[in-house]
């Protein structure tokens, strides 16, 4: 044990009535909602990343938080393993994920990064089986170093493209050593800022044959889980090639691959791409991409990837109604990529900041499970498209522009609109919140 998180309780359910700060007031993980536990419904992880690799910069000012594991070194990584599992077992999370990056310390060169890697690997096998803990999915940090400023994949160097292909690799045996779940491709700096250095075309082709890679040496590895992309747009690079689900699924079934990669769909880079989280999911539901996501917000007036801890319950209801319509996670889970802010810095701030996010997400939860169980959003869709279901309707999905003409002449068609409710309906999510 470490001194860390001294005099810190468990965080257990207490509800409503609790007046304490280290307690959840809606996450009762035994709570059975639509037929199953709330924890199997969220299926909660953290982020090693932002909760123990992240030294609490932005892009005008550098390192506020002071670690004891900030050190890059293999004694420091196992300090930080230790403090990272010692929280997911006071907050009652059952996953976590992580980048290559995040867990070991930076080699000289490949060799020592995966010697790295794999000694920590073992670390965190001894621990989890110590606690229970699972990993919702590892993935690989092809962005940070400087090697990658030009793209990992995408990048015009060969080296670069080979570096970042045998790194995956090795991150994927450390997914399957550890029994992830899923394992998540996030193109961090997949993308360009300006054309006149770029060839897109070549840089597109390498990296759906990257894409290809990992997918066949998924089959010949045998792993179960599911390979998942992380749409963003914009920041860090100009023009990304993920940039949202839309653009995901495009470059999807140009090489084939949409049968073979869903979608792993982040709050914050929804909004930065100028749609809400709810689309994204329901579009990703609609595509037969759906995956997981990574539970976030950003600030509205801020215009970049914040990653704050996510409290807008009425949001959260929205997204968590389309994840139970999408039948609800199988692999996938409830991440939280989020950052404490940079002046907060007491290890207490980073626990109370897991405790509101999950609070957050189980009172959207329940909202959610009980608008689709009461059915009467469902039901006023429903009505809104009931023409589409009768015989004339169904026909005009068969049928030609010159019958469809004859059609409307012979019938004397002259619609008028009819009123989307819209207002209504927003009125009567209200009620569940």
């Amino acid at each position: 044990m470490t001194d860390f998180f001294k005099g810190i309780p468990r965080i257990t359910y207490q509800g409503m009535e609790s007046d304490s700060d280290f307690a959840f007031r809606h996450y009762n993980p035994d709570e059975v909602v639509m037929g199953k536990p709330m924890k199997d419904h969220l299926r909660f992880a953290c982020a090693y990343w932002h909760s123990f690799a992240w030294p609490g910069g932005d892009p005008f000012g550098g390192q506020t938080f002071q670690r004891p594991w900030f050190d890059d070194t293999m004694a420091a990584a196992k300090l930080k393993a230790d403090v990272a599992f010692e929280m997911f077992q006071i907050l009652g999370v059952p996953y976590f994920c992580f980048h290559d990056a995040d867990v070991r310390p930076e080699g000289a060169d490949f060799a020592e990064n995966t010697r790295n890697l794999q000694e920590i690997v073992d670390y965190f096998g001894q621990k989890m089986d110590d606690t229970g803990l699972k990993l919702l999915w590892g993935t690989a940090n092809l962005f940070s170093h400087r090697r990658f400023m030009a793209g990992a994949a995408t990048n015009p160097d060969p080296d670069v493209f080979a570096f970042s292909a045998a790194t995956i690799k090795t991150c994927m045996d450390a997914t399957i050593k550890l029994g992830g779940e899923n394992y998540v491709l996030w193109g961090g700096r997949e993308g360009y800022e300006t054309l006149l250095n770029t060839d897109m075309g070549r840089e597109r082709q390498q990296a759906g044959r990257m894409l290809q890679m990992v997918v066949d040496y998924k089959h010949k590895t045998g792993f179960k889980g599911a390979i998942l992309i992380e749409p963003k747009p914009q920041e860090p690079t100009k023009h990304q090639y993920d940039y949202d689900v839309a653009t995901v699924y495009g470059f999807l079934k140009d090489f084939g691959l949409e049968n073979e990669v869903r979608v792993n769909i982040e709050q914050g880079h929804a909004i930065l791409a100028g749609h809400t989280f709810e689309h994204e999911l329901a579009l990703a539901r609609e595509l037969g991409i759906f995956g997981s996501i990574d539970m976030n917000r950003n600030d509205y007036q801020s215009g970049w990837d914040t990653d704050q801890f996510p409290n807008n319950v009425p949001e959260m209801a929205l997204a968590f109604y389309e994840v139970l319509r999408a039948g609800g996670f199988t692999t996938g889970g409830t991440n939280f990529d989020a950052k404490l802010r940079r002046q907060s810095l007491d290890p207490e701030d980073l626990i109370l900041a897991h405790v509101g996010g999950m609070d957050a997400c189980a009172a959207g939860l329940k909202a959610a499970a009980a608008m689709l169980t009461d059915g009467k959003l469902e039901a006023a869709r429903t009505a809104r498209y009931a023409g589409w279901d009768t015989d004339a309707g169904k026909s005009l999905m068969t049928s030609d522009l010159a019958k469809i003409h004859d059609h409307v002449v012979a019938k004397g068609i002259n619609p008028e609109p009819k009123s989307g409710r819209q207002e209504r309906l927003e009125n009567l999510v209200n009620r569940y919140l």
